[in-house]
């Protein structure tokens, strides 16, 4: 790799500016992301869709695709690791990649590393690094370590735009739905989802994570391609790297001349220089005494005004300095223990993959046990159905046909002590004689009040309120055990004689 082919300016970036500048590269090459990235999933979530709805399970394929994701992020990562050289590979030239590209790390991030939440900032570790063991672990904490947690909220701000995007997919639907159905649109759609949606439903589901996954997911790869430039710049310092060269360059073109010239002028002189040396100047330098002989004066004024100088404090080389000393006498360095970084490092690791074995045994007893609380899960967010009970046939009982002289009877039955049943015998007469002159169909067991209704099409004034002094009285007799009065009887029972024609 060479540092001086980046596209972009190399410079330490705050964390949240290393992800800007990700998304600000997959602004630039949108196209060749999202192409092949089309291209790859759309067969993929068509196959799943179809093989979950053989199976009844379409649920199932949106956990795949979900499941799966690692897998498309490395479309968005190829381009962007080619792009940011200046160079945007075509959509086949991507797809065809895919084949071998960070193959020999899939496994981890389809199995432990599924859920690790910095997967955008370490999968270009793995994939484009092409380390292995110890080196690929080392490199993870390197640049993993300062960057962890904002890749941690990257991908949890993710997932919430993913969620925002589908259900904001599914409320659209309701915006082409006038406002005056509206109430009767959703509470239809409640009803769907509470008495178990069907399959078109999980198929639009589906589909609308799909598009909130297609949206999300480059923007996703690229934060977590922009932190992981933005960590090897810190650490690998590229941006000093690329700062020696250009001043290297500039100051090659700029001083290649004179230097030639001093070079050539310093090997023209170098033997001149040389013969000119004598053999006498490895000795003493000369004093005072032997420069100046007899003609040197003793001047003790400059003397004392030296020493005067060195006193003054400002110009003098004395100073106070005052610090503080402990008084215990420093106690002798303890004998360094064994050195246990080793067994720390195995512990940890182990810790770290009883861990993952746990996860791992924890998932597998939830798909295992799946079968039995799934049904009971599904059961509590929807109305159980209830088993339709075969329905009971039971034969009515006929009613009793009206004799034909109604009034007789009626009459005797008062008399004999029966006035309940004589004034039932009334009502129902008057029932039937109503139905016939209005021209009503009464339906079986049809109640006061239906009867009273019908009988607003008598064509008679006295014969819609003579039927409604007969059920009065009736209802009177029925509910509250009122009876009439002897008189209060047989002039009713005059009135019905004489109004729904009953003979004599």
């Amino acid at each position: 790799m060479r540092p001086e082919d980046l596209d972009v300016a190399l410079r330490p970036r705050s964390s949240w500016e290393a992800m800007e500048l990700g998304t600000a590269l997959l602004r630039r090459h949108a196209g060749a992301v999202w192409q092949p990235w089309l291209l790859a999933t759309l067969p993929v979530f068509a196959l799943l869709n179809a093989a979950a709805w053989m199976l009844d399970r379409l649920w199932l394929a949106m956990v795949l695709m979900w499941w799966l994701k690692p897998l498309f992020e490395r479309i968005p990562l190829y381009v962007l690791s080619r792009g940011v050289f200046g160079r945007t590979p075509p959509a086949w030239e991507t797809l065809r990649a895919q084949v071998a590209f960070g193959r020999g790390a899939m496994p981890g991030y389809l199995l432990w590393r599924r859920l690790s939440p910095a997967r955008s900032l370490l999968l270009p570790v793995d994939v484009l690094e092409g380390t292995a063991g110890t080196q690929r672990w080392m490199r993870r904490r390197v640049v993993g370590g300062p960057a962890y947690a904002q890749a941690a909220l990257l991908t949890w701000t993710c997932w919430l735009f993913e969620l925002a995007l589908a259900l904001g997919a599914v409320a659209a639907v309701f915006v082409a739905v006038p406002a005056e159905l509206l109430p009767a649109s959703l509470r239809s759609f409640w009803a769907l989802l509470y008495g178990g949606p069907p399959p078109w439903l999980l198929l639009g589901f589906n589909l609308a994570f799909w598009l909130a996954m297609s949206v999300i997911g480059p923007f996703y790869t690229a934060a977590g391609f922009g932190l992981y430039l933005n960590r090897r710049t810190e650490t690998e310092a590229w941006d000093v790297e690329l700062a020696f060269r250009r001043l290297r360059e500039r100051l090659l073109a700029q001083a290649a001349a004179p230097l030639a010239v001093a070079l050539l002028a310093c090997t023209l002189l170098l033997p001149w220089s040389a013969y000119a040396q004598e053999p006498g100047d490895d000795a003493e330098p000369a004093t005072l005494e032997q420069v100046f002989g007899p003609r040197l004066a003793d001047d003790a004024g400059f003397r004392e005004a030296a020493a005067r100088a060195y006193r003054d404090p400002p110009l003098g080389g004395e100073r106070t300095l005052v610090e503080w000393k402990p008084k215990a006498k420093e106690r002798p360095q303890r004998r360094p223990g064994p050195d246990l970084s080793a067994l720390a490092a195995l512990l940890s690791l182990l810790a770290e993959w009883g861990l993952w074995i746990l996860a791992g045994v924890l998932l597998l007893a939830v798909v295992l046990t799946a079968p039995r609380w799934l049904p009971w899960l599904r059961g509590s967010l929807r109305r159980r159905r209830t088993v339709p009970t075969p329905v009971a046939t039971v034969v009515l009982a006929e009613p009793e046909p009206l004799p034909d002289d109604i009034a007789s009877v009626a009459r005797r039955l008062w008399q004999d002590g029966r006035q309940r049943d004589a004034l039932a015998l009334l009502y129902r007469g008057s029932v039937e004689a109503m139905s016939l002159q209005a021209g009503v169909e009464l339906p079986p067991g049809a109640t006061e009040a239906q009867c009273l209704r019908a009988a607003r099409r008598l064509p008679l004034d006295a014969a819609r309120e003579l039927f409604a002094g007969v059920v009065r009285v009736w209802q009177y007799a029925a509910y509250a055990g009122r009876l009439p009065e002897q008189d209060e009887f047989e002039s009713l029972l005059d009135a019905a004689r004489v109004q729904w024609g009953w003979s004599r």
